[in-house]
C-alpha cells in the first residue's frame, strides 16, 4: 500500500501522488476520449492501492470528482464489484472462493483450516490487523480448485496443510 493514503496538505481529503495521477493519465491513455468513462474501474483498483487497500466514502468521492463521472455511479460500481473493499482490511486480505468448482474440490476444508489458523471467522480482521478473511463467490481458477487470493497473489489447487504452510511464510 501507498504512503500517499494520508491525507494531504491539511485538506482532510485523498488525493492521488503524482506518481498515481501519471498512471491515471496512462489509464485514460488506454480508451479513446469519448470512452474515457471506461477508466472508472482501473482507477477505482489505482485508489484502493493508493488509499490504504480500501475504497473510503471521500475515496469514492475523489473518484467520482477526477472521472467526472456522478458519484452515485462511482458508487455503484465500486459496491457491485465484490474486488472493492469499502472498508478497512488487514495487511494481507485472504479471499477464498467458495463457489461450485471450488467447493467439490475442498474449499470447505481449507477455510475451516484458515479459519483455525487465523482464528477469524468470514469478514473479520485479526486485532493486530494483519490478516482480514472474506468468502468469495469466484477467483475464475476453477481448473485448479480450490483457490484463495491473498491481496493481488492467487494459490490454487490447496489443501489445508499447502494454506496452513502459505500462511506461515507469510512475513
Amino acid at each position: 500500500m501507498s504512503v500517499s493514503s494520508t491525507e494531504r496538505e491539511g485538506e482532510g481529503k485523498p488525493r492521488f501522488s503524482t506518481t498515481a495521477l501519471a498512471e491515471v493519465e496512462a489509464i485514460y491513455a488506454r480508451y479513446p476520449p469519448e470512452h474515457r468513462r471506461s477508466a472508472l474501474l482501473p482507477i477505482l483498483h489505482l485508489a484502493q492501492r493508493e488509499f490504504g487497500g480500501w475504497l473510503s466514502h471521500e475515496a469514492l468521492a475523489y473518484v467520482a470528482e477526477l472521472t467526472d463521472i456522478p458519484p452515485v455511479r462511482v458508487g455503484e460500481v465500486a459496491t457491485f464489484y465484490t474486488m472493492y473493499n469499502l472498508k478497512p482490511v488487514g495487511r494481507y486480505h485472504v479471499q477464498v472462493c467458495t463457489n461450485i468448482s471450488c467447493w467439490l474440490c475442498g474449499s470447505d476444508a481449507v477455510a475451516q483450516a484458515l479459519q483455525e489458523k487465523l482464528q477469524l471467522q468470514w469478514g473479520e480482521t485479526s486485532a493486530d490487523g494483519r490478516f482480514t478473511l472474506s468468502e468469495v463467490e469466484c477467483l475464475g481458477a476453477c481448473v485448479n480448485a480450490p483457490a484463495l487470493q491473498i491481496n493481488d497473489d492467487y494459490h490454487e489447487e490447496l489443501t489445508p496443510e499447502k494454506v496452513t504452510e502459505i500462511m506461515d511464510r507469510l512475513p
